[in-house]
């Protein structure tokens, strides 16, 4: 049978990027799909650790290594690679398939060895190197090294790429410049025909990391009528996931209870938070932004619009109405009278 070249990413094992970019996670990670586990290792950067966190500065090198581990009754062979890290539409941190070329983390780290075979029962130590490039600018990259079965899926005649790998996160040292923009903010409102005047505003806007410095942010959102009247608040249902630098978060905000009033004046605020390595969380001169948007209560206009329209016209439509009614009758009246004065004519007529 020929199966898909289509790739089914499984999964990932729960690793973490630099400190300042999440929180500390298991390093050591399997499922119920694969047999094999990952780890650092353990050497001269720590023995311990949970993740691959370096700082270093541009132009730096470093050795390391990841530790696979096969908890099977069979020997594994394993692709191993690196690749840039990058936050989903879940807001969890992914790392992207081998296909897809790196150009940060993902292309410092290089793996010598790209295919692995670890007997049952049995661990292997994969050496790597990180080396930051000479004009790498200053602040926080993401990526990660996996390592990666693919088997066919006969069920589903398709080919499912099972991954576990740890996630690295690298610092470049130099001026760390934490900044963040709300960017495209709108304002829609929906108002239904019962309450006539008051519906739910949804403000929608992207969260926006243009520092150089990995980000989370806490955002409110307000709408109002004109000069302030009328004012609702609303938060998020969910946080915002850390961003990367060049990230932009959507977000769609639903603000309940607005009045219509015509104009609506929509706007956001949010206080952007940054991690260093110590793990000290520092929050930031908040950020805003705003936009205007419509509240028109159109099925109660359109009520207003007919009520003006039979005020204004009803009236000339009634005295129409009338005028052409007496029209008729006084055309019925004057034809019975010509009807009656011809019926004495013929009668005349006859008698003569």
């Amino acid at each position: 049978m020929n199966l898909s070249p289509r790739l089914v990413a499984l999964t990932l094992a729960p690793l973490v990027t630099a400190a300042a970019l999440l929180g500390a996670s298991p390093a050591s990670a399997a499922t119920d799909d694969v047999s094999w586990t990952v780890r650092t290792a353990s050497n001269a950067l720590g023995a311990d650790r949970t993740n691959f966190s370096y700082a270093l500065n541009p132009g730096a090198h470093l050795d390391d290594g990841l530790v696979v581990a096969n908890r099977g009754t069979e020997a594994i062979e394993l692709d191993v690679y690196a690749a840039d890290g990058y936050t989903t539409s879940t807001g969890a941190v992914d790392l992207r398939l081998a296909a897809e070329q790196p150009t940060g983390v993902g292309k410092w780290i290089d793996v010598p060895q790209r295919h692995v075979s670890v007997p049952a029962g049995q661990t292997v130590e994969v050496p790597f190197t990180v080396d930051v490039p000479a004009d790498a600018t200053p602040g926080d990259y993401a990526g990660g090294v996996v390592t990666s079965l693919t088997v066919a899926d006969q069920s589903a005649n398709v080919n499912v790429d099972r991954r576990l790998g740890i996630r690295a996160g690298i610092r470049v040292g130099g001026d760390l410049v934490p900044a963040l923009s709300v960017d495209d903010v709108r304002v829609d409102w929906d108002g239904g025909v019962v309450p006539f005047l008051f519906g739910d505003a949804t403000v929608h806007y992207g969260l926006h990391n243009t520092g150089n410095v990995s980000l989370t942010a806490d955002d409110t959102d307000a709408v109002a009528g004109p000069v302030g009247l009328g004012r609702a608040e609303a938060a998020p249902d969910a946080a915002s996931p850390a961003l990367l630098p060049g990230e932009t978060w959507p977000r769609d905000v639903r603000v309940s209870g607005v009045a219509a009033m015509g104009l609506l004046w929509a706007s956001v605020t949010a206080t952007p938070t940054v991690t260093d390595a110590s793990g000290s969380i520092t929050a930031l001169d908040p950020v805003e932004a705003s936009a205007v948007g419509a509240a028109v209560p159109w099925p109660l206009l359109a009520v207003l619009v007919l009520a003006v329209l039979a005020a204004v016209f009803g009236p000339r439509w009634l005295r129409a109405r009338r005028r052409r009614r007496q029209e008729a009758e006084d055309a019925r009246v004057a034809e019975a009278v010509a009807r009656s004065l011809a019926e004495k004519d013929d009668a005349l007529s006859h008698a003569g």
